[in-house]
Order: structure tokens, then sequence, then C-alpha cells
């Protein structure tokens, strides 16, 4: 029997994991997505495909339509990398009737070994290495502020000798990893003592930095939730230590420092675009605090052409905003000027990459840009 004619196998038994095998063919397997612990969504998916012997791997991931977010899967490439470290998109297509949705990623590795994932993984290691280094330097300081479910810390890097209470956080949904890369390239600026832009904001600003702030749901292989199946960004009106500590933690941290500006990194399944989302609808918006978000839109979008304003989500009613979601709270609760930052999972379609597709690389760099925003908004 040769190396062509046996089995792959696919397993995901590792941090971020997340898959169910049906059945496997050769070098071709029929997958589901498991939904998150003690909840209904379901959308990431990370695994990894032995025995590829350089042959074309078929891979299905059936039963989608009912998945979290179907409208995400038309248009959407799987990514796929073979040294986990380089991520790149795969062949890949969306057929609505085929097993209840089907996607189906077609890959030709060069070795033996591949791993694909919803988005590039941020891992839990990564994590701590993230934290070690910027903790250790100049002028940072780290703080623990609270414990998830699963025993894991909620990390808080301190930095900045300015009066501008900044708060950014990232991940309240964990298989939105395009968030911690976000996170990365911010704090790789914030905390260099020779980056000018770094330096600036010091100066005006306190920094308190979270950049993963559900790390039980990313261990998990979660899209959405913690380990008790609890949506974090719902839980901003009344967190509790049963449900949501994760919430608690930050938003007492919060209730210490108070808020001037505060920024909620996320990722859209749906829309290939960089775009913001506001406070609209809170009881306490006025004109001047939709102006201070309106100009920093304006900034944000003369900055990068990775940014743009005409598409994102609607806008609520007078009265009617959500304050369960941590924009919303934060906007009403401090009278802070926030926002929840939107990368896609696809694509940008303003400015496509045939080859990763929207990247932990672009992540970093909108990071940057976020800040260099910040800044201007600041000074002007």
């Amino acid at each position: 029997m040769t190396a062509s004619d046996l089995s792959i196998r696919v397993d995901a038994a590792f941090d971020s994991g997340n898959i169910a095998v049906t059945s496997v063919a050769g070098a071709s397997a029929r997958l589901t997505i498991p939904r998150d612990h003690m909840s209904e969504f379901y959308q990431w998916f990370h695994f990894r495909v032995s025995g590829a012997a350089g042959r074309e791997l078929v891979l299905k991931i059936t039963d989608l339509n009912t998945s979290a977010y179907p409208d995400g899967w038309p248009g959407y490439r799987a990514c796929v990398s073979e040294d986990r470290d380089s991520w790149d998109r795969a062949e890949t297509s969306w057929d609505g009737s085929e097993n209840g949705g089907t996607l189906t990623i077609r890959y030709r590795p060069a070795g033996d070994l591949a791993w694909f994932a919803y988005f590039a993984p941020y891992s839990w290691e990564r994590h701590q290495d993230l934290v070690a280094a910027v903790a250790l330097a100049e002028g940072v300081s780290h703080r623990v502020l609270g414990e998830t479910l699963d025993g894991r810390t909620i990390d808080c890097l301190e930095m900045g000798q300015g009066a501008k209470q900044v708060w950014l956080y990232a991940r309240q949904h964990p298989g939105e990893s395009m968030a911690e890369w976000w996170m990365e390239g911010a704090l790789e600026c914030l905390a260099d003592p020779a980056d000018p832009l770094g330096r600036a904001l010091r100066a005006k600003c306190r920094f308190h930095v979270v950049p993963n702030a559900n790390p039980d749901g990313s261990v998990r292989g979660h899209l959405r939730t913690n380990a008790v199946g609890v949506n974090l960004n719902r839980e901003w009106h009344e967190p509790t230590a049963e449900k949501s500590p994760e919430v608690l933690a930050i938003r007492n941290a919060m209730d210490e420092t108070g808020v001037d500006f505060a920024m909620d990194v996320h990722g859209d399944e749906a829309i290939p675009q960089v775009f913001l989302a506001g406070f609209e609808g809170i009881p306490a918006w006025n004109e001047a605090l939709q102006g201070g978000f309106d100009r920093y839109k304006s900034i944000l979008a003369r900055r990068t052409p990775d940014f743009q304003t005409r598409r994102g989500y609607g806008v609520a009613g007078a009265g009617k905003a959500n304050l369960a979601m941590s924009t919303n709270q934060v906007a009403e609760r401090f009278g802070a000027c926030a926002m929840t930052l939107e990368m896609p999972f696809k694509d940008n379609d303003d400015l496509p990459d045939a080859r990763q597709g929207w990247s932990p690389e672009r992540s970093k760099v909108l990071g940057r840009d976020c800040l260099a925003a910040l800044l201007e908004w600041l000074d002007a």
C-alpha cells in the first residue's frame, strides 16, 4: 500500500481546536462544527490534517445553514498554514443547497501536514508571550483584573502618564482572533520607548489594555461565548461572578479609573470591510459626544485605506440602545467616546489581497493606524 492509498487524519485536540469528523476517505473528509459549550452558537473551526503527502485535500464542512452567521460563508475562503506561522487562504466554495449548507475547501499541501482555521488563530501561549514581553517594557505595569470560570487570568497592561483614561479590550467573542492580532500591533507601538507615536500617546493618556477578555472561550475553540455559553457582549448592564466574571472584572476596573476613550475590538463574519459601530441611541446621547465619535471615524478613514464609513451596522433609535453591550454601556456610564471596531473574516473588498485576504499582518497594522488616529483626535 502506498501513501496515496492511505486516508488522511483530521484532529483538533489542541488550543482553540474545534471540528467533528463525520467520515474520511482517502484525501477527502466530511466534517461538522461543534457548538460552543452550553450554547447554540457555532462557526469557528480550527483543525489539523495529517497524512496529506502532497495530495489535493477535499474537505467538506456541512450543516452550516444553521450556523451563527450563515451570511458569512458566501465569498469566504478558509485560512490555511503549513508552519502555523504564515497563514494564507485556500480555494473555498460555498453551496447552500448541499447537505444543509456546505463549505468545500480544496488544498494541496507541500508536505504531510496542514492546519485550517476560520481565521488565523491567536493561541493562549502567544498571549502569554505577548503579555510577558510588554510587561517587561519601560513604564509598563501588569495587573490581573480577575479570573475566569476555568481559572485563567484577565490580564491588563497599563502604561502612560497622561490624564486621558483610554481602555482598549478585545476578544469578548473568542473566535474573532483578528482582534488579538490587532492588540499585538497596538501594544508593540505603545510599549516601544523609541516609537514617537507611542511616546506622544503615553504623554497624553493612561492606557489600560486587555488583549483577551475571554480566555476560556479562546482555548475551548468557541466562536462567541465563555466557558458556560454566555455572550460577554450582552452582559455589561449587570455582569455576575457566576456567569460573566470577565465583564465584571473589566467593568469594575473601569469604575476605578473612569473612561474617556474606549475601543472594543471585534471581527464581523459577513461584512467584507473594516468599520466602526458607535453608541447612538443611549439615553445620555448628545451632539458633542456624537461629534467626537464622528470626528474619530473621519480621521481614521483619512489615515488608512483599510477603513471605510459606507457600510456597517444599523443605528439604534433615540433611547433604544442596548445597554448590555459594552460600547453602549461605557458611553452611557462614563460619558466616554466609546466604539466597537469590526474587521472582516473574509477580505477587505475595498483593498483585496488574493493570497491572504484579511490577515494577522493587516490587523496589526490597523492597530497602529487606530492609535495614530487617536493621537490626531486628541490633538484636535
